[in-house]
């Protein structure tokens, strides 16, 4: 099973509960301002729950997910919206884009360097010159060393009258640069028991500061700021780049 597949439905309900999408709209909502930027495409839009917030406030946005369940979800609560499948590492947009946001740390998944690489080259590829491309991602040097202490974590939820939990562990892979197995369990909590919904597992990477500035490099962008964000679960960071060639 998959957390964004077969179990988008949990998604939708747990994450809600672990994300303050206010905050994280007002965080990227300002970058996007202060490089004077409006229309965007956001990369790992999910279910919609910054979509919703960026359309409320006059953004010209489009999202864009590799899950057609995920999508799904999204376009129920915005008919309005403009949601569109499609795999971030080879992508085409109808027409190029001011800005492109890959947020909720999406990148992780992009295990390989090649994927990583042909990632930013599709956003290069759809960014007018001058646009920005501004991401999330868990900073290697803090989140790795925490993994090696093997410790098991435990999330509760509730939402919409239900209650869930997910047990989840994470073990060192290092084979693709620092990246680690993510295994989870999902439940629901029914007539006072836990019963299980399913599992979701998962080889994310982490990444270095210099790791990312040179793949920027490579596909002729130029690092703008680099953020320090606290966020839900792992060390962040966020890098703002802009398209110079």
């Amino acid at each position: 099973m998959s957390l964004y597949g077969d179990l988008a439905k949990v998604y939708e309900a747990m994450y809600q509960t672990f994300i303050n999408y206010k905050e994280e709209y007002i965080f990227y909502s300002d970058i996007l301002k202060k490089y004077k930027k409006n229309n965007l495409l956001e990369i790992g839009s999910g279910t919609g729950h910054l979509a919703e917030y960026f359309t409320a406030n006059d953004f010209e946005y489009t999202g864009l997910d590799l899950s057609e369940e995920m999508i799904e979800i999204a376009q129920l609560k915005m008919p309005q919206g403009k949601f569109l499948k499609g795999d971030m590492r080879q992508f085409k947009l109808e027409k190029q884009v001011e800005s492109v946001l890959i947020t909720g740390r999406t990148i992780s998944y992009l295990v390989k360097n090649s994927d990583v690489n042909a990632t930013f080259e599709s956003i290069n590829q759809n960014l007018n010159t001058g646009g920005i491309v501004c991401f999330d991602f868990i900073d290697a040097r803090e989140f790795i060393p925490f993994i090696g202490k093997g410790q098991p974590i435990t999330h509760e939820a509730a939402f919409d009258g239900m209650e869930y939990l997910r047990k989840s562990h994470w073990s060192l892979v290092l084979e693709n640069g620092m990246d680690f197995k993510w295994e989870s369990t999902y439940f629901k909590k029914t007539d006072n028991k836990w019963i299980e919904l399913g599992q979701d597992n998962s080889i994310v990477r982490t990444f270095t500061i210099n790791e990312l500035e040179i793949f920027l490099e490579l596909n002729q962008f130029k690092v703008k700021e680099i953020i320090a964000k606290k966020a839900y679960a792992f060390p962040t960071y966020v890098i703002v780049a802009e398209k110079i060639n």
